[in-house]
């Protein structure tokens, strides 16, 4: 692990961990992979930039060669683990069949080389093919923190844009069993996509339950199964996130998603993560970037703690 340097200075690559493409030979813990494709996108565009935004701010909280120092504990958090930054998936622009394929053939191929693999969006239609890397696991659970189901057959005569990850990935991953969305919200909810998630048994929490009662929704989550954590940073409420393509008021504090976060990781085996629907570009003050590269390392820092619990 890189020492901490100022966040301004170098190459910008995530955590400021070494930069090595997938068609080089390496092994690492955990490997980053971004995304820049946001041609699925319905409303605003701008998460193709949130890749290369996301390594910039991540400098702000680069690890020492010791980690981080918990003022709680006073111990050091994330030390020893090994970081690599695999680049990115060179998206195919409008041949989204193209991209998708470079998407699950680079993430089958980033499964082999680390421990966790953590995918950098771009917008949340890259889920999907992602989810395709993973249909050799018998067994796969999904927690997804989201304002929206992303559930939908179909949305303006597409069945591959942003709002279609999840029932895709329900219909084409022979493995996944459950998906639990949490954070939902909001006055455009697709009545077909959600009663088309009931009927498959998935578990929808809104946001206002979280608000109601955190501990009954946290006893909610899965528990010792794989699971891969997709986090679309539109759950946050927009005082924090403001740079997102379909911002919703009265969103998840960052308080309440890391608390459903940790419990996801720390009750299962993390096999996955993705950080998706970031647009820099809405965002001037720079704000949004650093919640989501803190997010991050707050992933690394929990995932590390636990992951001796179920094995290399």
């Amino acid at each position: 692990m890189r020492s901490s340097e100022l966040p301004f200075t170098g190459p910008a690559t995530f955590l400021k961990a070494p930069y090595r493409p997938l068609l080089e030979p390496w092994t690492a813990d955990v490997g980053f992979l971004g995304l820049p494709y946001d041609f699925a996108v319905g409303y605003r565009p701008g998460a193709r930039f949130a890749p290369n935004a996301l390594r910039e701010a991540s400098g702000r909280y680069a690890p020492g060669s010791e980690g981080y120092f918990d003022l709680e504990t006073e111990t050091y958090r994330l030390g020893g683990l090994s970081l690599v930054d695999a680049g990115d998936v060179d998206p195919a622009q409008l041949e989204y069949t193209e991209t998708f394929r470079r998407i699950t053939e680079a993430a089958r191929t980033l499964r082999k080389r680390v421990r966790l693999p953590v995918f950098v969006g771009g917008d949340h239609s890259v889920s999907y093919p992602i989810l395709k890397a993973y249909d050799d696991l018998e067994e796969l659970y999904v927690v997804q923190l989201d304002a929206h189901l992303d559930f939908s057959d179909s949305r303006n005569g597409t069945q591959y844009s942003n709002s279609s990850p999840f029932r895709r990935a329900a219909e084409d991953v022979p493995g996944l069993k459950h998906i639990t969305a949490i954070g939902l919200r909001g006055l455009r909810t697709n009545p077909e996509a959600y009663r088309a998630a009931k009927a498959r048994g998935h578990t929808l929490v809104t946001a206002a339950r979280v608000r109601e009662d955190l501990s009954w929704v946290l006893d909610q989550l899965p528990q010792g199964q794989k699971v891969y954590l997709s986090f679309d940073v539109d759950v946050l409420d927009p005082s924090i996130m403001p740079g997102t393509s379909s911002p919703e008021v009265e969103g998840l504090t960052y308080a309440e998603a890391l608390a459903v976060v940790r419990r996801t990781i720390t009750r299962n085996e993390l096999v996955g993560f993705d950080l998706v629907e970031l647009a820099p570009n809405w965002d001037s003050s720079g704000l949004s970037s650093l919640v989501g590269a803190r997010l991050l390392a707050e992933v690394l820092c929990d995932w590390c703690s636990g992951a001796d619990l179920f094995g290399p």
